[in-house]
């Protein structure tokens, strides 16, 4: 089974994600902070990564960036409630696949493309 890390600070939503991957197949573990999922990451191996950009501690960014370092064939989403092109375009320099600006649903237009990319080899 595929494993997942989710980092989003709003725990509905988090939640929601958790669900929804884990209905994809993947073991999903959700955190509400940067930090948090640092630490994590110390200990774990994700086959896949989502981040909100703006969480508490150390942003979705520095996560990312943390994660690519670490495990540089994970496959990371980036989530946003702001679009901007600055926090985008650094997102796709640090080797995000994908970045979503809230709210969103999650129907298959949404996801599809981004779950085969997550699925995939």
């Amino acid at each position: 089974m595929r494993q997942m890390l989710i980092v989003e600070d709003e725990p509905d939503l988090r939640e929601c994600l958790k669900d929804f991957f884990g209905a994809k197949g993947f073991a999903v573990t959700g955190v509400s902070s940067g930090d948090e999922a640092v630490e994590w990451l110390a200990q774990h191996a994700p086959d896949a990564l989502l981040l909100d950009v703006n969480v508490p501690g150390l942003s979705g960014l520095e996560v990312l960036k943390t994660a690519r370092r670490l495990y540089p064939d994970a496959k990371i989403v980036m989530v946003s409630g702001v679009e901007r092109a600055e926090t985008k375009g650094l997102a796709r320099q640090y080797g995000a696949i994908a970045y979503i600006t809230k709210p969103f649903d999650f129907s298959d237009a949404t996801w599809g493309p981004i779950l085969e990319k997550l699925q995939g080899p």
